[in-house]
């Protein structure tokens, strides 16, 4: 369940912040989105699979610590990151 090479890179372009900007808190975010997503797609499969789904709640709990520190920090770019991630809140 990893991220391609190039769906990582293209994520990194499209969030980061300045030009060497590869661990900032939207760009964390939107790797750990990605994850989440092919996690989903792989328990519509492998319904018995717990042990995947342990991590899986891990990547929620991370990313929704991620988004409370982003929406402290600037509410604008919480915002943004909720709109092009098509998350809800």
């Amino acid at each position: 369940m990893t991220i391609m090479q190039e769906k990582k890179k293209s994520l990194i372009e499209n969030f980061k912040q300045s030009e060497k900007d590869t661990g900032s808190a939207p760009v964390q975010i939107a790797l750990i989105t990605e994850r989440i997503n092919l996690l989903t797609e792989h328990f519509k499969i492998h319904k018995k699979d717990h042990h995947s789904r342990q991590g899986l709640l891990k990547l929620v709990s991370q990313r929704r610590k991620l988004l409370d520190f982003l929406k402290r920090e600037s509410s604008e770019q919480y915002q943004e990151i909720l709109d092009k991630l098509e998350l809800r809140k």
